[in-house]
């Protein structure tokens, strides 16, 4: 069954009130198999936009829906309980020189992890996601479902890249080639971080907040039919920015703010470029 082949027998198994329960796990489980080889993605990139494969969301879902729920023990430590459809990763790595170290660490099944990845425990990458060559994701960071992370991105400890599988349409999270996102940042609601980024540490970013570029004198927002967009080799920090009206004048209230206080040139490296706009 070639990729499109399956797509159609999701979307006919999704239309079905009640679909037959022995082929609805069959196509679950050969979807599964191909996100985690890499031959079908949640997302992808078509020219400069992203585009979501909402079937791919509906297979996952239907996974949800027909799963049984099982126990399973790592050692006296670890306890879970989840569906079957779903244990942890059990894909041949070694050939992709892919490291996961000791610790704790969850990759779920239906997770893609190309060549020479390291993640670093403890941490957790979920159903649909894609994390690019090279790519580090360090201590206690989340790659949410279906959440696309390109090559050579680091997500230093704590971040947490936000994942959505409803509403089916919904874009992910894009985090895309050479980003560095930096400690605690929390990047949600299908926000696209454009290549060569660069998120400081502490800086959030999702479809309610705003991201105030300084450097060209304007304010960028996520519209109903377009996410947040934080554009190629821009250097963000947290900031804030004074509360509307006159009481939070007085009181001097302010808000949370992103802002964008450099742009990357083909000479600065991520290190470099966030100490500089640090200072």
């Amino acid at each position: 069954m070639n990729p499109d082949e399956l797509r159609r027998e999701i979307e006919r198994l999704s239309a079905i009130e009640r679909p037959p329960v022995e082929a609805t796990r069959a196509a679950v489980a050969r979807l599964l198999d191909e996100l985690e080889q890499g031959r079908v993605r949640a997302a992808e990139s078509v020219g400069d936009r992203w585009e979501v494969n909402d079937w791919v969301k509906l297979g996952i879902l239907l996974g949800f829906r027909h799963g049984t729920d099982v126990e399973s023990r790592l050692s006296p430590v670890f306890h879970f309980r989840d569906r079957d459809t779903f244990p942890p990763l059990d894909a041949p790595l070694a050939d992709r020189r892919v490291r996961i170290v000791p610790g704790g660490t969850t990759v779920r099944r239906g997770a893609y992890l190309a060549e020479g990845v390291v993640i670093m425990p403890p941490s957790y990458v979920n159903v649909g996601a894609w994390v690019g060559s090279q790519s580090m994701i360090d201590s206690h960071a989340l790659v949410g479902s279906c959440a696309q992370v390109g090559e050579r991105v680091h997500l230093s400890a704590a971040a947490q890249i936000g994942g959505v599988l409803e509403p089916i349409g919904a874009l992910p999270v894009v985090i895309e080639d050479d980003v560095f996102v930096g400690g605690g940042c929390g990047v949600y609601e299908g926000t696209q971080i454009r290549s060569r980024a660069v998120l400081a540490p502490g800086v959030i970013l999702s479809r309610s907040v705003p991201l105030y570029d300084l450097v060209r004198g304007e304010v960028r927002r996520s519209t109903p039919d377009d996410p947040l967009e934080v554009p190629e080799g821009a250097v963000v920090v947290p900031g804030s920015r004074r509360a509307a009206g006159d009481w939070a004048r007085s009181e001097g209230v302010q808000l949370y703010a992103p802002v964008i206080v450099k742009y990357r040139d083909g000479k600065t490296d991520a290190a470099s470029a966030l100490e500089d706009a640090l200072r």
